[in-house]
């Protein structure tokens, strides 16, 4: 009976990593994604180091846990107590980095708010400079998803630099003219009644709304992900601290 219940555990063990292993491929995806995602949201928020930093915990998380996955599975097949003990201690640290994380990011959640984003676009937008990487960015995104500012056009009265920068050649920028199709090879559908704030050629929606709209699934799946993913691993540490102690 012994033998039959520390054989389950072992394939028990086996099992949860391999969920780890995929677990880990997934947070390293999304990490990369974000990386070198061609809109660029990196750059929107470049200004804010904790954001940054952020995406670099979730890229060194996921390789970790793609790694570790992979040699629980390992240990778990051969009952390897060496194996055994390092792979809990190494998710142990892990489970208690992403628990940190997680409530580090809820604690920090407002730097993500509509307040955040309109302050930061006025006060570093710069136009159609695409020698700077703030403004290249958002000229991106306004143009990918249609969208102008973070509100709509009228940030763009209290962006100070783009104020100066514009003088009298329009009221908005050109990434927030409507093209057909709306995409950065799009013809513009008029130029300048766009830039004179007419509405009929100018996106009037603010970024901040269409981007939530578009993301908020992924948002939610991105959740019930790390959720998921820590229960794995507090059930990966109880089956190989019991198969630790079953091997003799």
């Amino acid at each position: 009976m012994e033998g039959d219940c520390l054989s389950c555990v072992k394939y028990l063990m086996f099992v949860f990593n391999f969920f780890i292993f995929l677990g880990g491929a997934c947070l390293l995806g999304i990490g990369i994604w974000v990386m070198v995602d061609p809109t660029g949201f990196r750059e929107i928020v470049a200004a804010n180091p904790l954001l940054i930093t952020g995406a670099y915990i979730l890229l060194a998380m996921g390789g970790l846990l793609f790694l570790l996955g992979f040699l629980g599975c390992c240990g778990a097949v051969r009952e390897n107590k060496c194996l055994l003990l390092l792979f809990f201690l190494f998710i142990l640290t892990i489970f208690l980095a992403e628990l940190s994380a997680a409530i580090l990011a809820f604690i920090f959640r407002e730097n993500l708010t509509r307040e955040f984003f309109t302050k930061e676009l006025t006060k570093h937008y710069q136009g159609n400079n695409d020698t700077d990487v703030f403004s290249a960015t958002w000229n991106s995104v306004m143009i990918t998803f249609g969208c102008c500012g973070v509100n709509g056009p009228e940030d763009f009265k209290f962006a100070s630099v783009f104020r100066l920068l514009a003088l009298d050649s329009g009221e908005v920028p050109e990434a927030c003219c409507r093209r057909e199709p709306q995409s950065r090879d799009g013809v513009l559908l008029s130029r300048e009644e766009c830039l004179l704030g007419r509405d009929l050629f100018l996106n009037k929606q603010g970024c901040y709304t269409v981007i939530l709209n578009a993301f908020e699934t992924y948002v939610y799946l991105a959740g019930a992900l790390a959720i998921g993913v820590l229960a794995i691993e507090l059930f990966a540490m109880i089956f190989a601290m019991c198969l630790f102690r079953g091997i003799q």
